[in-house]
Protein backbone atom coordinates (compact mmCIF):
# COMPACT_ATOMS: atom_id res chain seq x y z
CA UNK A 1 0.00 0.00 0.00
CA UNK A 2 0.63 3.30 -0.56
CA UNK A 3 0.26 6.06 1.44
CA UNK A 4 0.98 10.07 0.53
CA UNK A 5 0.42 12.73 2.83
CA UNK A 6 0.43 15.15 0.66
CA UNK A 7 -3.00 16.45 -1.24
CA UNK A 8 -0.82 18.20 -4.15
CA UNK A 9 0.95 15.29 -5.13
CA UNK A 10 -1.89 14.13 -6.70
CA UNK A 11 -0.84 15.88 -10.08
CA UNK A 12 2.76 14.47 -9.90
CA UNK A 13 1.81 10.00 -9.35
CA UNK A 14 3.06 8.33 -11.41
CA UNK A 15 0.78 6.02 -13.94
CA UNK A 16 2.60 2.94 -14.84
CA UNK A 17 2.57 0.87 -13.26
CA UNK A 18 -1.41 1.84 -12.12
CA UNK A 19 -2.69 2.42 -8.59
CA UNK A 20 -6.13 2.23 -7.53
CA UNK A 21 -7.61 4.84 -5.10
CA UNK A 22 -8.04 3.07 -1.88
CA UNK A 23 -9.19 6.13 -0.05
CA UNK A 24 -8.77 9.81 0.19
CA UNK A 25 -9.42 12.55 2.23
CA UNK A 26 -8.27 16.35 2.99
CA UNK A 27 -4.44 15.20 3.95
CA UNK A 28 -3.96 11.62 2.81
CA UNK A 29 -4.54 9.84 -0.36
CA UNK A 30 -4.01 5.94 0.14
CA UNK A 31 -3.34 3.72 -3.28
CA UNK A 32 -2.65 -0.14 -3.47
CA UNK A 33 -0.78 -1.61 -5.80
CA UNK A 34 -3.67 -3.89 -8.45
CA UNK A 35 -3.41 -7.81 -9.25
CA UNK A 36 -2.61 -8.59 -12.60
CA UNK A 37 -5.82 -8.54 -13.81
CA UNK A 38 -7.03 -5.38 -12.06
CA UNK A 39 -3.99 -3.66 -13.95
CA UNK A 40 -5.34 -5.55 -17.43
CA UNK A 41 -8.61 -4.42 -16.27
CA UNK A 42 -7.49 -0.46 -15.71
CA UNK A 43 -5.70 -0.46 -18.90
CA UNK A 44 -8.45 -1.76 -20.97
CA UNK A 45 -10.64 1.61 -19.02
CA UNK A 46 -7.96 3.85 -20.41
CA UNK A 47 -7.72 2.55 -23.35
CA UNK A 48 -10.97 2.76 -23.75
CA UNK A 49 -11.20 6.28 -22.83
CA UNK A 50 -7.79 7.64 -24.45
CA UNK A 51 -10.05 6.93 -28.01
CA UNK A 52 -13.67 7.95 -27.11
CA UNK A 53 -14.30 11.48 -26.87
CA UNK A 54 -12.31 13.04 -29.49
CA UNK A 55 -15.86 13.75 -31.21
CA UNK A 56 -19.16 14.11 -29.80
CA UNK A 57 -19.65 12.20 -27.06
CA UNK A 58 -16.70 11.87 -24.49
CA UNK A 59 -18.10 8.00 -23.28
CA UNK A 60 -18.73 6.50 -26.30
CA UNK A 61 -16.43 5.54 -29.66
CA UNK A 62 -17.76 7.27 -32.74
CA UNK A 63 -16.98 5.04 -35.99
CA UNK A 64 -13.85 7.20 -36.82
CA UNK A 65 -12.81 6.76 -33.11
CA UNK A 66 -13.57 2.70 -33.36
CA UNK A 67 -11.21 2.48 -36.28
CA UNK A 68 -8.15 4.13 -34.51
CA UNK A 69 -8.77 1.91 -32.04
CA UNK A 70 -8.80 -1.07 -33.77
CA UNK A 71 -5.76 -0.65 -35.92
CA UNK A 72 -3.50 0.95 -32.76
CA UNK A 73 -4.53 -1.19 -30.26
CA UNK A 74 -5.50 -4.49 -32.57
CA UNK A 75 -2.86 -4.16 -35.09
CA UNK A 76 -2.37 -8.03 -35.77
CA UNK A 77 -5.86 -8.83 -35.67
CA UNK A 78 -6.62 -6.06 -38.49
CA UNK A 79 -3.76 -7.26 -40.36
CA UNK A 80 -5.24 -10.62 -40.68
CA UNK A 81 -8.30 -9.48 -41.97
CA UNK A 82 -9.17 -9.12 -45.61
CA UNK A 83 -12.85 -7.63 -45.26
CA UNK A 84 -12.85 -3.77 -46.15
CA UNK A 85 -16.06 -3.57 -44.35
CA UNK A 86 -14.85 -4.99 -41.42
CA UNK A 87 -14.64 -2.13 -39.30
CA UNK A 88 -18.84 -1.33 -40.43
CA UNK A 89 -19.58 -4.62 -38.78
CA UNK A 90 -18.04 -4.55 -36.00
CA UNK A 91 -19.21 -1.09 -35.53
CA UNK A 92 -22.68 -3.04 -36.43
CA UNK A 93 -22.09 -5.81 -34.16
CA UNK A 94 -21.17 -4.02 -31.26
CA UNK A 95 -23.56 -1.24 -30.96
CA UNK A 96 -26.25 -3.10 -28.94
CA UNK A 97 -28.50 0.17 -28.83
CA UNK A 98 -28.31 1.40 -32.57
CA UNK A 99 -27.38 5.27 -31.82
CA UNK A 100 -24.09 5.14 -34.09
CA UNK A 101 -21.33 4.57 -31.33
CA UNK A 102 -20.02 2.47 -28.69
CA UNK A 103 -20.03 2.78 -25.58
CA UNK A 104 -17.96 0.73 -22.48
CA UNK A 105 -20.10 -1.93 -22.26
CA UNK A 106 -20.53 -2.75 -25.59
CA UNK A 107 -16.55 -2.13 -26.29
CA UNK A 108 -16.20 -4.91 -23.56
CA UNK A 109 -18.14 -7.66 -25.77
CA UNK A 110 -15.65 -7.03 -28.55
CA UNK A 111 -12.66 -7.42 -25.78
CA UNK A 112 -14.41 -10.33 -24.80
CA UNK A 113 -15.00 -12.47 -28.11
CA UNK A 114 -11.59 -11.93 -29.24
CA UNK A 115 -10.38 -13.40 -25.53
CA UNK A 116 -11.97 -16.12 -26.00
CA UNK A 117 -11.73 -17.03 -29.77
CA UNK A 118 -7.69 -15.98 -28.86
CA UNK A 119 -8.03 -18.74 -25.71
CA UNK A 120 -9.88 -21.37 -27.86
CA UNK A 121 -7.16 -21.03 -30.64
CA UNK A 122 -4.24 -21.40 -28.08
CA UNK A 123 -6.15 -24.50 -26.85
CA UNK A 124 -6.32 -26.38 -30.07
CA UNK A 125 -2.11 -25.47 -30.72
CA UNK A 126 -2.38 -27.45 -26.97
CA UNK A 127 -4.62 -30.21 -28.18
CA UNK A 128 -2.76 -30.71 -31.34
CA UNK A 129 0.48 -30.83 -29.72
CA UNK A 130 -0.81 -33.47 -27.41
CA UNK A 131 -0.87 -31.25 -23.44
Amino acid sequence: MLCINNPAAKTSLPTYPPLFLLAADAQTLIFIMPTQLEGAMDTMIRIFHHYSGKEGDKYKLNKGELKQLLQSELTDFLACQKDPQLVDKIMNDLDSNKDNEVDFNEFVVLVAALTVACNDFFEEQLRKKGK
